[in-house]
């Protein structure tokens, strides 16, 4: 199961770790493993001063297609919440105290898209797609997005985004703020993985200072994490959100 995540560093880029979403057959949707994964990793990354810079990469046309719905839809089933690794993993990438790059390639779906809310910087493709479609299942925004999406893009883009759903091509992205580039496909990896690599080599201390002053309060987030979580896992239990997640699986 770990290897859907593959977490290395690559000798090409010294002081950077990546985090790479790797089962494109399921379009890189996450599991509660990988989340538990990813969370390790972003904690480890923390505890070793060799690695300066954390990198996430999807594979080819696909970045994350968010959250495996079997997990959902057994705890639709089940009654259960969302589960603590989800929350771990966010947590983690929240106060992760090195810089965060992200580079998207095609799909990046639910907290496929939310999760660059926290990234410092994000390359996309020109062919990415960014949509959140919660409500469209019957659920409610992840991942501290309703917090911070208002405050980057705009009530009206955010709304687009959180409630109605609308998809955002990589210069909608780019134009809303949730991007920092567009690049051509095959340029992803390379440009994310350079990037992470300068900022790896800028003074460490320094970077984090400059950091923390301009991402601001984390516990804000982390509070807006743990309220959307409640409404979230209320959610899930919901009738509504368990004809929709059967309706999707039967597509």
């Amino acid at each position: 199961m770990t290897d859907y995540i593959i977490v290395e560093q690559p000798s090409a880029h010294p002081g950077v770790q990546l985090i790479r979403f790797n089962r494109p057959e399921k379009k890189n949707a996450i599991t509660r493993a990988m989340y538990r994964t990813m969370a390790d990793a972003l904690k480890a990354a923390d505890a070793d001063p060799a690695i300066r810079a954390i990198a996430f990469l999807g594979t080819e046309g696909c970045f994350s297609s968010g959250n495996d719905l079997n997990d959902f839809l057994a705890a639709a089933v089940g009654g259960g919440g969302l589960e603590q690794e989800i929350l771990d993993f966010l947590y983690a990438l929240v106060k992760a105290e090195k810089p965060v790059v992200s580079g998207v390639d095609g799909l990046a779906i639910g907290i496929g898209t939310t999760i660059h809310f926290h990234c410092d910087l994000t390359i996309a493709s020109s062919r990415s797609q960014f949509r959140t479609p919660f409500v469209d299942l019957a659920l409610v925004p992840e991942a501290g997005s309703s917090l911070v999406a208002p405050r980057l893009m705009g009530h009206q883009r955010a709304f687009a985004m959180l409630a109605a759903g609308e998809a955002f091509s990589a210069a909608e992205a780019k134009e809303a703020g949730l991007i920092w580039k567009v690049v051509e496909p095959g340029e992803v990896d390379a440009m994310t993985l350079t990037t992470a690599a300068r900022l790896a080599a800028k003074p460490p201390q320094a970077l984090r200072i400059a950091r923390d002053l301009v991402r601001g309060d984390r516990d804000e987030i982390i509070a807006r994490i743990d309220e959307e979580a409640r409404h979230f896992s209320a959610r899930l239990k919901s009738a509504e959100a368990r004809a929709a997640f059967e309706a999707f699986m039967r597509r």
